[in-house]
């Protein structure tokens, strides 16, 4: 009878913690996403010409928004995410 209640409630904290680990991970995914759409959108309607490339793509993709909105930052000041030459 002990070990069938310890299971239980073994198996109770797992789907908890499993409850809060996707419940973050939903919001990061969002986070991501709308980084990712915030760098696209910003270059199509102000025509910011900042290159897709791989370091822009994660810094917006680990970022987020804030991210994206660093990349648009430190393409406009001329510092980074420039076109090459």
């Amino acid at each position: 009878m002990g070990i069938e209640l310890i299971i239980l409630l073994l198996a109770v904290l797992a789907v908890i913690a499993v409850y809060f680990v996707l419940k973050t991970a939903k919001l990061l995914i969002v986070n991501t996403i709308m980084g990712l759409v915030i760098l696209a959108v910003g270059n199509i309607v102000f025509n910011l010409d900042i290159p897709y490339s791989p370091m822009a793509l994660l810094v917006c993709a680990l970022g987020g928004i804030p991210g994206a909105g660093l990349v648009i930052l430190l393409h406009v000041f001329g510092i980074a995410f420039l076109q090459p030459n």
